[in-house]
């Protein structure tokens, strides 16, 4: 029991010795052990305007976003608003609001302190196109969420490819003739070239006249019967 004692004894002890070791090994925090110092903080100003709106009407639920949500900043009643806190660099600048929309604008912040703010260019990142500062952030409009359903009008049926088809070559047949003397026989010969040269094969027969030809034949031949059987009539009377 002794023996198992003494080797309980010399374990506390050399954990004790261990956590006192470690105790003294952790350096003490102090200003050489601080982070290095990111230099002077700046706040963004500004004012966000919705035309026709008081601010109090909407400001309770429209935020300040910074680059994205790396700072966030809030309105106040009249529309302004003040992101502290923020070290020299160029940032986006968002106002971000359920009801309206803002264009996000973008600030530029030197070592010294000296504030320049410009349209936000994705495409032409160099382009800058300076604004005024403290910042002036008027709304765009309301945010649209729902789509407008189309409506029907006359527009939409007269400009069916398939009416277009049925009422332009009734046009043409009507307002030609008007337009174009077909007594002149100059016309009538130039037409009837036209004509000749859209039918690729000269021998075939038109089907305009072969038809023609074929209802007068049908419509002569009841015709001279009847003519017939009268002549007979009055011969044998």
């Amino acid at each position: 029991m002794q023996y198992l004692r003494r080797l309980l004894d010399a374990y506390f002890v050399l954990q004790s010795v261990f956590v006192l070791s470690q105790c003294l090994s952790e350096p003490e925090p102090g200003p050489s052990a601080a982070s290095p110092a990111s230099g002077d903080r700046f706040k963004i100003e500004g004012r966000a305007i919705v035309p026709g709106i008081k601010p109090q009407e909407w400001v309770s639920s429209a935020r300040v976003l910074v680059e994205g949500g790396e700072y966030v900043g809030f309105l106040r009643t009249d529309g302004s608003f003040a992101v502290h806190d923020i070290p020299s660099g160029s940032y986006v600048i968002e106002i971000v609001s359920p009801s309206f929309r803002f264009e996000p604008t973008r600030v530029d912040i030197t070592s010294k302190g000296k504030m320049r703010s410009r349209l936000v260019n994705y495409i032409k990142t160099s382009e800058v196109s300076r604004q005024l500062y403290p910042l002036q952030m008027r709304s765009s409009g309301p945010h649209s969420y729902f789509m407008k359903r189309e409506t029907w009008g006359w527009t939409d049926f007269l400009m069916n490819p398939m009416v277009m088809m049925m009422v332009l070559p009734l046009l043409i047949i009507v307002l030609l003739p008007k337009v174009v003397n077909t007594n002149d026989p100059e016309m009538r010969k130039e037409m009837e070239q036209s004509m000749n040269m859209l039918n690729p094969n000269p021998e075939l027969p038109d089907v305009s006249e072969f038809m023609t030809k074929l209802f007068s034949k049908g419509s002569s031949k009841p015709g001279g019967g009847s003519k017939g059987s009268r002549n007979a009539a009055l011969k044998r009377s």
